[in-house]
């Protein structure tokens, strides 16, 4: 009897452990995904039946944006939690000043984040996480010092913009970084097509997960996939083989249902081994549909209808080029089957992992935490987001509830969200109250940088 109490106190100590670590945390971006190339989210022709069930089993966010209309400066917004008035890289390439390096023939200027700079990473290693990343890094610039190694991730495996060899810039690289190596994919060499980018990241992930079954610490992974980013290339282009489409059509849809794959690879992964229990996955995108440098990637996102019915594209403020699909799956963690459409943005993501990670570490963010939503309790009073932009002349854009405004050329255009998605109407001149309330707002909403001066 002794032996049998002695086993149950054991048992109940070992159940009262497992049910008192944090969850982990597995957050999935796609690059270039339009807001509607998902089928819960309107997508009529591309078949994404793994995201669409991700979704159907957890929560959607109808009103969340990325951090910027471009990739650096968005994904720099992600990783500090800070928005893109604050965040140290605010653009691909500096306006002045950077580091110097190659892209392709061209030499171009970077910034890097700065040692000041305090990482997701680094929040969730300091709050007992293992944490992981698989992909593309797409941040920073040209310095040894450039890779998520250096940034709060204890492992990466991936491409990075320090690395030319391993630059994401195709979808059948020669070669990696992993852990402050490069190393040969071997499948790849002499211009083969042996091993596809996101398939190996996907791999790569898994690898990971696999150590971390019996872990005693709860992990964070970031899983960056490049699709369906341009170039135009698909593993598998004979998807949609029966479809009367253009050949560029057809391999845009491979792209996004090899992503779509992708997260149901991990998904079943995740359940077929337990894991599923205690993790909460993010699915998102880090901004709007491709639509240059040529009329082939806009035709596809017109043809796809990519963005539904907001205005815009990548490199845009309008919402065509911020705002992206959010799925947030964790059964038994969150309630499934539920919408929400509370605006937010990328700097909450930081805040939000702290909470789930009951993080007593201090940080500065400029986002709050999407937690409660997801356990379907109500958020506060209404609160500005921000959002800026250099490639088209100095442009910013601010949220506030309903309301939308764009400033460019020193004018405001106000638009009304929730009569006018399409941001079509500009109703600044009738609403004149609210325009200066929002101008009030922009004396103060961002700090000056020295690679992105405003003329």
């Amino acid at each position: 009897m002794i032996k049998q109490i002695k086993l149950l106190v054991v048992c109940v100590l070992l159940f009262t452990k497992v049910a008192a670590q944090s969850p982990n945390i597995i957050f999935v971006l796609a690059d270039d995904l339009g807001y509607a190339d998902i089928g819960v989210y309107g997508q009529k022709l591309i078949k994404t039946p793994n995201l669409d069930q991700l979704a159907k089993e957890g929560v959607i966010f109808t009103d969340f944006h990325a951090g910027a209309p471009v990739c650096s400066p968005s994904r720099s917004v992600l990783i500090t939690g800070l928005n893109s008035g604050h965040t140290t890289i605010r653009g691909n390439m500096t306006k002045q000043g950077g580091k110097p390096g190659k892209k392709g023939d061209q030499t171009i200027y970077r910034a890097n984040l700065s040692e000041k700079d305090f990482t997701i990473g680094n929040l969730l290693q300091q709050s007992d996480y293992t944490t992981a990343m698989a992909g593309k890094w797409h941040l920073d610039g040209y310095d040894t010092l450039a890779a998520p190694n250096h940034r709060g991730f204890d492992h990466f495996s991936g491409w990075l913009i320090s690395y030319p060899k391993t630059y994401a810039n195709g979808y059948w690289p020669a070669e990696r970084y992993v852990n402050g190596n490069t190393k040969s994919i071997d499948k790849n060499r002499n211009g083969n097509k042996g091993a596809y980018m996101d398939q190996i990241a996907t791999d790569e992930a898994i690898d990971f997960l696999s150590g971390q079954k019996n872990a005693k610490k709860p992990f964070f992974l970031m899983v960056n996939y490049n699709n369906p980013h341009s170039p135009l290339d698909a593993p598998d282009e004979l998807l949609y083989a029966d479809k009367d489409w253009t050949k560029d059509a057809k391999t845009y849809a491979a792209m996004v249902s090899n992503l779509d794959q992708s997260v149901g690879k991990l998904k079943k992964y995740l359940v077929d081994n337990g894991l599923s229990k205690n993790t909460i996955v993010f699915f998102c995108s880090d901004n709007g549909p491709r639509s240059e440098p040529t009329k082939q990637l806009t035709a596809v996102a017109d043809f796809f209808d990519s963005n539904g019915d907001l205005r815009g594209y990548k490199r845009d403020l309008y919402e065509g080029g911020i705002r992206v699909p959010l799925i947030v799956w964790a059964p038994g963690l969150v309630p499934a089957g539920k919408v929400n459409d509370t605006p937010g943005y990328f700097a909450d993501i930081m805040p939000t992992f702290a909470d789930i990670a009951k993080s007593k570490t201090n940080f500065t963010s400029d986002g709050t935490s999407l937690y409660p939503l997801l356990k379907g309790q109500k958020t506060g009073a209404q609160r500005f987001l921000y959002w800026e932009f250099f490639e088209n002349g100095f442009e910013q854009a601010v949220r506030f509830g309903n309301w939308k405004a764009i400033k460019k050329d020193g004018k405001i255009e106000l638009y009304d969200l929730k009569t006018d998605l399409g941001e079509m109407r500009d109703v600044s001149v009738s609403n004149k109250d609210i325009v200066k309330k929002i101008e009030t707002y922009l004396t103060t909403a961002r700090t000056e940088s020295a690679f992105w001066p405003v003329d």
